[in-house]
């Protein structure tokens, strides 16, 4: 099944500039390219989105009538469409062959239910290092055209996919749901919550170690305070009393460590100049 690609938008216009140029250089692959502008309060983002240079995939750009918030926002994408998705942060740069390569991972197993890429800020799937916010590397398209050069991918389990850059099949969202925005709210833990269902119906989560997608961190949605952690994590701990413990066992094996040492042996980490 194709995979339409939903970005929700809140300000950021940096960012996002950044974003949209990376989707135009690696983006011929995708469906249908969706636009969510949560209605910004800075005018310059609806002046962008109204006025887009062609995309080399259908596109499609939507402006919130009032703010619904992160989850309300990717909710109104997945249930606008009918494809799989994947939901892209707008402070993410996507790199060579990103979505092919999560799309192959996607046909490995009919049971898997989300896709997360490596990225150099993405907790549990960073790289080189392990569950720490990386520096944006230099060169992140000879990263991600290395990643196919390390051996076959593994497609490891995952105690949880990481909200980023995630893909979702679309029948596990049609047997589980959307995200839970009446438990989670505006946003921080509805992904962790989604993963953990999918799990409870015997779907997977995985790594796709062969593709990777930069990520800023800290920008748009999470630059107007909405934390993570605080009451959501409680919320999330309410209804999965063993979630930290399967997180921390997943750390301690650090079972993604031999991929990580396989490819940062090939790969030049120099940090991008900002």
């Amino acid at each position: 099944m194709p995979t339409t690609v939903i970005v929700p938008i809140y300000n950021a216009l940096p960012a996002l500039q950044r974003c949209l140029q990376s989707i135009r250089r690696h983006g011929a692959g995708i469906a249908e390219l969706v636009l969510i502008n949560d209605a910004s309060p800075d005018p310059a983002i609806t002046a962008a989105l109204d006025q887009l240079a062609p995309f080399p995939c259908a596109t499609r750009v939507i402006h919130n009538e009032r703010n619904l918030g992160f989850i309300g926002t990717v909710n109104r994408g997945m249930a606008e469409c009918k494809t799989d998705v994947l939901l892209l942060n707008s402070d993410t740069v996507v790199t060579a062959g990103w979505l092919d390569a999560i799309e192959r991972c996607a046909a490995s197993d009919c049971a898997i239910a989300s896709i997360t890429p490596f990225s150099n800020n993405a907790e549990i799937c960073s790289i080189p290092a392990f569950c720490k916010a990386n520096p944006e590397p230099k060169e992140p398209d000879r990263i991600a055209l290395a990643l196919g050069e390390t051996g076959k991918p593994l497609y490891p389990d995952l105690p949880t996919g990481v909200g980023f850059c995630m893909w979702l099949r679309r029948r596990a969202l049609q047997a589980i749901g959307l995200f839970d925005q009446d438990t989670f709210g505006r946003g921080y833990g509805e992904e962790n919550d989604w993963c953990m269902r999918a799990a409870a119906h015997g779907w997977r989560n995985v790594l796709c170690d062969d593709a990777y997608v930069v990520h800023q961190g800290g920008q748009s949605f999470s630059a107007e305070g909405w934390a993570p952690g605080g009451e959501n994590l409680q919320r999330l701990l309410a209804r999965y009393p063993h979630y930290n413990a399967l997180v921390a066992d997943f750390i301690q094996r650090d079972p993604l460590a031999p991929r990580r040492e396989a490819i940062s042996a090939v790969v030049n980490w120099t940090a991008r100049e900002h």
